[in-house]
């Protein structure tokens, strides 16, 4: 090995020889020293063996953290001082190193050259380091099979040489290959046996690494919550190494997008693009984070983002001859062009051609591609080309990460669709909901459970029109049911005692009254403006990290438990869209009836100018706009309740509107305008709350906030009425207090200034006397009052996500009640997988 040649060479030569031959080892250890370190080394002169090592560390250190144009000037001087040292294991580890940079550098040809000389010149033990090397590379290019092979190779002489590091790294790679190729078992074998020898080594970078890509493994088999976590820690190691790592960007991205959470992984790509380029980064990496961008801009419905992307990553991977990269990225393109409405024959086939590619590589994407020929085959109307396709996607609803089996299931109700079986639609929605259900039932954060639901909304829709078609008022209502506020349905988790998360929570409420104090002062101050965004930070990345309950759980909806509650007197209104139109579903009187309404689009037009009528009756003078107001509310009611609204009778009105109609001014409806009116997020939810027994002890809280115009007058007059009542107010009305009163409570009235955060729902705030009381306060509520009253301005706003899911302050208090729910009726409901 080269180690015993250089040891031969410099026989005799100071003792300094030793802690030249240490930096090598020391460049991902301690990255900063090792290239201080090494700089020192060049500045004294020294031969060209030490030289040779001081180049191709600097090398080393450029190409993974720096510039890669003076990585390759490095690493090419270490070769030649290598070849004029005489040491042929010297160059041929330099080789390996300098394959490497070429490939990243997007030069494939002259680095599998570089790589065939430097296996060629090496021996033994340095033969097998340019080996793993160059199976890292074959890993980049997307050719796992080669780099399992370099690797098999690799690792018994390393293990022979008793080579810690190198045998960890080595492990390491084979388990991201087994990942690549769908062996999740192989490859957490292979990850945890690598962390063992990681833990007896310095190598700190190696053991970023390592969690790092224990992280994209928690991914790959599902579990989001972990993924964020490891993902999370391994950038907080890096970080105290202080090295950029891009393919941590990459891998957030991938666990983002599978949350449901595009946008954020979308702005995550492009932030690392203009590092990489600030920096002359890797154009391999570089094409990897184009992907990533392609992908968040065609989940979040930016089709054109998405093409511009994908159209570069093609032809930079295709420069790079990396063709297992340029193929998935061919994907995403083909899938962004459908979605900007381009199907053709020819992107069939293309899609079609893509797949059998992705399934000669054993790559786990090929049942997408299988689906994508198949649905647009199915909009061009051709049936046995479709059917081909989607038998092949629909394979995979079998096996794999719950995502990999909703494409299956998907592309099974696109064949029953297509084969005019409403019975196997429905079969298969209901398998691949289950499916998503215990997929989600492992999110613990209500934001990623809520933004999941966007990923079984497909099937959700074909089953509805399925059941239009064959089964009625009362299969449809199930149906909507079934995937209208699910973050609600299922048993919530409770954010644990986690004191990193409590303390910035306490700095988030002081910074926020401090800035909220300067701002009604009229000095904004944009350092505490920063330090707020930061904590926001914070506190939703550690609420990402919750683990949901096991799957399984859950209640299911019933329409005639629905049907009893309701009686005689109450109707309950749900409104259906399917296919841009809206369907009345009445409950009353023991039966479902169906009304057509009109068209969604029109109706959300039509909302939107009705608010801003209302909100210009708010200033004086503007009374002879109210006719025009009221006129609005007639053509709303005939849009959204049709020939439904002579039906509602003299009784209370229950509404359930889907997610995107929640801020419809109902009571605007001439029929709805002189009754009892709620508006209910789903029957579900509303059936819930009828059915929650109010706690013992009947205690009463009232607050008053700070800042109030009216002085929170209804207080004083509640606390006349409720003698008992635990009157929070001024000082005493501070956040922890508060809570802790409105913990359990049987009526919690609350006066106060409230703020709807749009772009960041879970922050939406009621101001209390030492700053907000946010979302994710009232999350740790063991349970909710049993009524609230929140006399806050935006409190009843909320921001619609996910499939039909709602985020803001009224819908944290339904998660909390529905813990106490839960809880109760758990002992005498039965589990699913028992049934």
């Amino acid at each position: 090995m080269w180690w015993a040649s250089v040891a031969t060479t410099i026989r005799g030569v100071t003792a300094g020889s030793d802690s030249v031959l240490e930096l090598l080892p020391m460049v991902f250890a301690d990255p900063g020293e090792a290239l201080a370190r090494a700089e020192k080394v060049l500045d004294a002169d020294p031969g060209p063996l030490h030289a040779s090592i001081a180049h191709q560390v600097i090398g080393i250190w450029q190409r993974d953290f720096g510039d890669l144009r003076l990585a390759l000037t490095h690493l090419r001087r270490a070769r030649d001082l290598a070849a004029r040292a005489e040491s042929a294991d010297r160059e041929a580890d330099i080789l390996g190193t300098l394959g490497v940079a070429l490939v990243h550098a997007g030069r494939t040809r002259q680095g599998l050259a570089a790589f065939e000389q430097g296996v060629g010149r090496g021996s033994g033990h340095t033969r097998a380091r340019v080996l793993y090397k160059r199976a890292y590379v074959w890993w980049v290019l997307g050719r796992h099979r080669e780099a399992l092979e370099d690797v098999r190779r690799a690792v018994p002489v390393l293990r022979q040489a008793d080579d810690v590091i190198w045998t960890a790294r080595a492990l390491t790679l084979r388990a991201t290959v087994h990942l690549a190729l769908g062996a999740v078992e192989r490859a957490d074998a292979d990850f945890t046996a690598a962390e063992a020898l990681w833990d007896t080594t310095g190598q700190e970078h190696d053991k970023a690494d390592a969690v790092e890509s224990r992280g994209l493994a928690a991914f790959r088999s599902g579990d989001i919550p972990a993924a964020l976590a490891l993902l999370d820690e391994a950038e907080e190691r890096y970080a105290k190494l202080g090295t950029p790592t891009f393919m941590l960007n990459i891998r957030r991205c991938e666990v983002l997008m599978a949350a449901g959470l595009a946008p954020e992984a979308l702005a995550e790509a492009d932030g690392a693009i203009a590092a990489l380029d600030g920096i002359g980064g890797q154009s391999t990496r570089k094409a990897e984070l184009l992907l990533a961008a392609a992908k968040a801009a065609r989940l979040a419905g930016d089709p054109q983002t998405a093409i511009a992307r994908a159209a570069l990553a093609v032809r930079l991977f295709a420069g790079q001859r990396r063709t297992w990269w340029e193929t998935h990225a061919r994907l995403v393109l083909i899938e962004a062009r459908a979605a900007a409405g381009r199907g053709s024959g020819r992107l069939v086939a293309e899609a079609a051609s893509v797949a059998e590619k992705l399934a000669s590589f054993g790559a786990p994407a090929a049942p997408e591609a299988s689906l994508l020929a198949g649905r647009i085959a199915l909009d061009l109307g051709w049936t046995a080309d479709a059917e081909r396709h989607l038998a092949v996607a629909a394979r995979s609803r079998r096996s794999g990460p719950p995502l990999a089996r909703m494409t299956g299931w998907v592309a099974q109700a696109l064949r029953a669709q297509a084969a005019g079986s409403a019975r196997g639609v429905l079969e298969a929605g209901r398998r691949g909901l289950d499916v998503l259900d215990d997929h989600r039932m492992t999110l613990g954060a209500s934001e990623l459970r809520a933004r999941a639901s966007a990923q079984g909304a497909e099937l959700a829709a074909l089953a509805q029109r399925a059941s239009l078609v064959s089964g009625g008022p009362r299969r449809l209502l199930l149906w909507s049911e079934r995937w209208r506020a699910t973050a609600l349905s299922t048993p919530p988790t409770r954010p644990p005692a986690d004191h990193a998360l409590l303390g910035e929570m306490t700095a988030f409420r002081e910074i926020a009254a401090r800035a909220e104090a300067a701002r009604m002062e009229g000095r904004p101050v944009p350092a505490l403006e920063r330090e707020q965004r930061r904590l926001e930070r914070e506190i939703r990345a550690r609420t990402l990290h919750l683990r949901g309950a096991a799957p399984g759980g859950g209640d299911r909806f019933d329409v005639g438990r629905l049907l009893r509650r309701l009686g005689d007197d109450v109707r309950l209104v749900e409104l259906a869209v399917l296919d841009g139109r809206v369907h009345v579903l009445l409950c009353a009187q023991g039966r479902v009836r169906r009304f057509e309404a009109g068209l969604l689009a029109e109706a959300e037009t039509e909302a939107e100018h009705v608010q801003a009528g209302l909100r210009r009756l708010a200033h004086p003078g503007a009374e002879a706009r109210l006719p025009l107001v009221e006129a609005a509310g007639r053509r709303l009611e005939e849009l959204l309740l049709g020939p439904a609204a002579a039906q509602l009778g003299t009784g209370p009105v229950v509404v359930v509107p889907p997610g995107r109609l929640h801020r419809v001014p109902w009571a605007l409806l001439p029929s709805l305008r002189e009754r009892v009116l709620s508006v209910s997020p789903s029957a579900s939810s509303w059936l819930r709350a009828r059915e929650t027994a109010p706690p013992p002890g009947g205690r009463q809280v009232l607050v008053r906030g700070p800042g109030l115009a009216t002085g929170g007058v209804e207080v004083a007059e509640l606390a006349d009425r409720y003698a008992g009542a635990a009157v929070l107010e001024g000082a005493g009305a501070r956040v922890p207090r508060v809570l802790e009163e409105l913990d359990g409570a049987a009526l919690a009235h609350i006066a106060a200034h409230g703020t709807f955060r749009a772009d960041s729902p879970l922050f939406s705030a009621l101001r209390m006397a030492d700053g907000p009381i946010v979302v994710h306060d009232l999350e740790r509520l063991d349970r909710s009052p049993y009524r609230i009253i929140l006399s806050c301005c935006d409190t009843a706003r909320f921001a619609s996500v996910g499939a039909d899911e709602l985020l803001g302050l009224v819908t944290a208090r339904c998660r909390s009640a529905r813990r106490a729910w839960w809880r109760a009726a758990r002992p005498s409901t039965t589990p699913r997988w028992c049934r």
